[in-house]
């Protein structure tokens, strides 16, 4: 096991190297870069104060000189080479650089923007298993009757409408739009979240939350709870599940003694994914329409400004936790299962 850990572990090297080289290499060739919209910002500022019927002729001369300012500032003056091995060198210290945009340590607006995907991210999933495991399971038992075919119309129903689609329609019905005005649009609490008592807070926290979790979760019903029903299926129709029966067994007993056991097994080794993956994979559209200020927002303005040390930092952070993750819910499958040896793979 020891040994099985460590050759993962000596694995992740080359795979964030080469996650972190192809995306340097791609940004090399991207036009448009961070010192081109800055300066292509601050002449269409200048045109706009210049005042109608001027023609815009100040700063053409210092262009040059601002440009190369510029790419000192943020190290372009250096060889594509030099950069690479300066920005492999800072991240394995876990320094992932500084912001363009917001002129901020990237671990600054990570944590800035944590507390949004942390929200949606957590209870996304505590929702989702709640609701999809006990449903999965009860859709198993009465497999084939009406029940199971009317839970899975409605999950599939729900995966199949686009999440920010459904945004705009709460929005319209519910937020303000066209009928009642029950829920916020904006911000995770409310401005005078801190004067409130702590009842009061959560209550008023769980109201902004309650549109975007909707639309959040209701795609991801579909995904679990089909996976729970088809491993219950699976286990119920072996053979150790006919003998305890024929010994008498309750279907109560033999399920929850015997099946859960066993049926729970890939969805106990994805828990780690599925927890993790759920905060950082924030969904834009639903952020921006409920002006939730969370990674996802935060990724998308980077890659659309060239914030490249955002883009960068957030990139090897982000495949880092994904591969610990995905060694942690490899380890799984011993906890669960421990007939499971990886010290025997390939003898």
């Amino acid at each position: 096991m020891l040994g099985y850990i460590l050759k993962r572990l000596l694995l992740m090297v080359p795979t964030l190297l080469g996650a972190l080289t192809i995306t340097f290499v791609v940004i090399q060739f991207v036009p448009g870069g961070p010192v081109e919209q800055l300066m292509a910002e601050a002449r269409t500022s200048e045109k706009a104060g210049a005042g109608e019927g001027i023609s815009y002729k100040a700063g053409r001369d210092s262009d040059a000189k601002q440009i190369a300012e510029l790419k000192k500032l943020y190290g372009f003056d250096k060889p594509a080479h030099e950069r690479y091995v300066e920005m492999i060198g800072n991240f394995l210290r876990f320094d992932l650089g500084r912001s363009f945009l917001h002129n901020k340590d990237v671990w600054t607006l990570i944590k800035e923007k944590l507390p949004v995907s942390i929200s949606l991210g957590l209870w996304t999933f505590v929702l989702s298993y709640l609701v999809s495991v006990p449903l999965g399971v009860a859709k198993a038992v009465r497999e084939g009757s009406r029940f199971d075919a009317l839970t899975s119309l409605l999950v599939l129903l729900g995966y199949a409408i686009p999440g920010f689609v459904l945004g705009v329609l709460l929005i319209v019905l519910f937020a303000g739009g066209s009928f009642v005005e029950w829920f916020p649009l904006r911000g995770l609490v409310s401005d005078n979240w801190a004067e409130l008592s702590w009842p009061a807070r959560v209550a008023d926290y769980l109201w902004h939350l309650t549109l975007p979790l909707i639309c959040m979760t209701i795609g991801s019903f579909a995904v679990t709870t089909m996976l729970t029903k088809n491993t219950f299926v699976e286990e119920i129709r072996k053979q150790y599940v006919l003998v305890a029966r024929a010994k008498g067994l309750s279907p109560r007993r033999v399920l929850y003694k015997h099946v859960f056991r066993n049926a729970l097994i890939p969805l106990v080794t994805a828990f780690p994914a599925a927890f993790v993956g759920a905060f950082f994979a924030g969904s834009v559209l639903i952020e921006t329409l409920f002006s939730l200020d969370g990674l996802g927002l935060l990724a998308y303005e980077s890659i659309v400004r060239r914030d490249y040390p955002v883009v960068l930092g957030s990139l090897w952070l982000f495949t880092l936790i994904g591969l610990l993750v995905k060694l942690l819910s490899d380890l799984l499958y011993v906890v669960v299962d421990p007939r499971v040896q990886f010290g025997a793979v390939g003898r």
